[in-house]
């Protein structure tokens, strides 16, 4: 009887990710509904520069470090432990929320609800102290560290892997530790972040409750399922594209079919698709490109190819500096052979 009391109080990984997914709307309905209440916060003079971040206040009191900052590294360190504890146990992926899962699922929500309240009375995130580029090129680091992880399952150029040794162990070692970088990048980017109602913020804070979602449901099935998984990279797409219409309208194109150039050659490959389907997103994803760009010219077609080139050079960079690192840890960590 004790047992079948326990299982019925468990929760599925399924109600667990809904339960997400219904909180990230809820709660970006909220910061779109509460926004009109910053306008009174005086921002700083706005310098034509480039990756110049407004939403700062002009005179940040000291009450305001502390609360962004003290919230930030709280956060960070009570995310820490919780997987530091679930590796520890040595727990198996299940189809159920272990008590670490809820652990982090709470904490999250306990702290996107603190990040909202110090919004609201002292405005300012980690923008400012810190650039915008540290926050934009955490989840870029994010996002190549999951291509070079799933190399040996989908590949990496149109389904096949890149074979050697330093791709494949530095892939395991990130399937391995990958979740502490992950989750100082979501939360390093939330905080970053003051909640604000605009168009690009509210696309952005939403994306990143659906990565913290994903961080809180580590060793269920579901952190691994693959339609799950591509839905935490392709969201992008429309996240990089919406935000530039907003702030850099003569640049969504880069961010559309850059990102959708990813998805072509490397992510639908781990869907298991019938040839027919990938054709089929390789030929709408070409025509995309030829309407669009014979419209504005194709001058800029080049534009499409940035990111994905980044991204596949950074991939490479990654494994090799991370293959060095366990090549290295070996030199301190092997045992002197016996004379």
């Amino acid at each position: 009887m004790a047992n079948v009391t326990s299982s019925r109080r468990q929760i599925t990984q399924s109600q667990g990710l809904w339960i997400g997914i219904i909180f990230s709307f809820v709660f970006t309905a909220l910061i779109w509904a509460a926004g009109s209440r910053l306008d009174s916060f005086v921002l700083r003079p706005d310098i034509e520069i480039p990756f110049w971040y407004p939403w700062v206040t002009d005179e940040p009191t000291v009450w305001t470090r502390i609360s962004l900052w003290g919230g930030y590294a709280l956060h960070q360190i009570t995310l820490w432990g919780i997987i530091w504890y679930a590796q520890r146990s040595k727990s198996k992926y299940t189809k159920t929320l272990h008590n670490f899962n809820i652990w982090a699922m709470l904490a999250n929500a306990g702290f996107i609800l603190f990040h909202f309240v110090q919004t609201h009375i002292w405005y300012d995130g980690l923008a400012l102290d810190v650039p915008e580029q540290t926050s934009q090129w955490s989840v870029i680091l994010l996002l190549v560290m999951v291509l070079l992880m799933e190399n040996q399952r989908r590949g990496l150029f149109f389904g096949k892997k890149v074979p050697g040794s330093m791709m494949k162990e530095s892939g395991r070692v990130l399937r391995k530790y990958h979740g502490y970088y992950f989750a100082w990048a979501t939360i390093y980017t939330f905080w970053y972040h003051p909640m604000v109602s605009t168009p690009g913020h509210l696309i952005g804070f939403f994306y990143m409750f659906l990565l913290l979602l994903q961080g809180s449901l580590f060793y269920t099935r579901m952190h691994t399922n693959k339609w799950w998984m591509l839905t935490q990279e392709v969201a992008v797409i429309f996240h990089g594209t919406l935000v530039a219409f907003s702030n850099a309208p003569d640049l969504w194109q880069m961010f559309f079919f850059g990102f959708s150039g990813l998805f072509v050659v490397t992510q639908m490959y781990g869907l298991g698709l019938p040839k027919w389907a990938r054709w089929g997103f390789l030929a709408a994803y070409v025509g995309g490109v030829v309407a669009v760009f014979s419209d504005i010219g194709f001058a800029n077609v080049h534009q499409i190819s940035w990111i994905p080139i980044t991204e596949y050079a950074v991939v490479f960079v990654i494994a090799l500096l991370v293959w060095l690192g366990m090549k290295v840890t070996s030199l301190f960590t092997s045992k002197p052979q016996a004379a």
